[in-house]
């Protein structure tokens, strides 16, 4: 028991340091934009105070939590520096949700605004930027906070569970990993948003509506059309979302409008769809999938093996 707490301590002691030290390289990035930027551009007035408040939203206060867990950190009072800081953990989960809005005004104001322009140039020049840029800069927050998770998580594995601290540190651990989940799903809803945006843009026409509140994309790519009767196989592009799976094939190359884009020539719902495996359950080259609906039965074939076991796996989940 004696040689266990004896691992634990040390392990301990090697996670605090590194957090330590990690806390103090975080904070002197944070503080280059809070220096050399808020606190700067607010004295000067160069953008006005709504454009601030959008690129740099809650920044100073993040800065300032992390400058209180540091003071904690260097004193040893590990727990209640975690406990102090767990309330301050909201202001991630909040600059998760304002940081596409802070890029796009960024772009913005860098387009539309000279000064500011000139401004942002000159401070990034700054020996201690390091070359650095300030969308280098924004997304800090969110990297530091996985960061955390893997920090706490070791501390909590290393620490006796009949010591008080491990409460304080189990509390901390569950704290950090609801506002991460918080972040990772607003960053899954970005990224979707993003996708569907694409796909659409890639459509020719308005007909096929594909930004829908509540649909997820999937994924895309090629497959060979098995036709009914004895024609040739047809090459087509795919796309599956969460509801529905979607057959597209190129406009004429020498279209003068549509030539980069995709005609959608069908649109299947999968609240109806069965899915099954016609060809490929052995290692043969490729296989063909059975996608079965009520009025159609659509046959379609890769001669890559992994390709269709993925689309098979994708799917089958998807109708699920």
């Amino acid at each position: 028991v004696e040689e266990q707490r004896a691992r634990w301590e040390r392990k301990r002691s090697r996670t605090a340091k590194e957090l330590l030290e990690t806390e103090h390289k975080y904070l002197e990035q944070l503080d280059l934009v809070v220096t050399f930027f808020v606190t700067i551009l607010k004295a000067k007035g160069t953008l006005k105070p709504a454009m601030l408040e959008i690129i740099f939203g809650p920044l100073e206060l993040i800065y300032s939590a992390s400058l209180v867990l540091s003071r904690h950190l260097e004193r040893g009072n590990l727990g209640p520096g975690l406990e102090n800081f767990c309330q301050s953990l909201e202001l991630y989960g909040h600059y998760a949700e304002n940081l596409e809005l802070a890029n796009k005004t960024l772009k913005e104001q860098l387009r539309k605004n000279k000064s500011f322009q000139r401004f942002k140039t000159l401070q990034e020049t700054r020996p201690q930027f390091q070359g650095k840029k300030l969308e280098d800069l924004l997304p800090l927050p969110l990297q530091r906070l996985q960061q955390y998770k893997h920090f706490l998580r070791d501390l909590l594995e290393n620490t006796s569970p009949d010591s008080t601290e491990h409460q304080k540190l189990a509390k901390a651990v569950k704290s950090v990993s609801e506002v991460s989940r918080w972040v990772q799903d607003v960053i899954r809803k970005r990224e979707n948003s993003f996708q569907l945006l694409r796909v659409q843009k890639l459509l020719k026409g308005q007909k096929t509506q594909i930004l829908t509140p509540g649909r997820w994309y999937v994924r895309e790519g090629w497959l060979l059309v098995v036709p009914s009767k004895g024609e040739e196989l047809k090459r087509r592009m795919f796309f599956l979302f969460s509801d529905i799976f979607i057959a597209t094939k190129p406009c004429h190359p020498l279209h003068p409008l549509n030539s980069n884009k995709l005609e959608c020539r069908a649109v299947y719902p999968l609240h109806q769809c069965v899915v099954d495996k016609v060809f490929g359950h052995t290692q043969s080259q490729g296989g063909v999938l059975s996608l079965s609906f009520p009025h159609k039965t659509l046959l379609l074939m890769s001669s890559d093996q992994e390709d269709i076991n993925d689309w098979y796996r994708s799917l089958t989940a998807a109708v699920r």
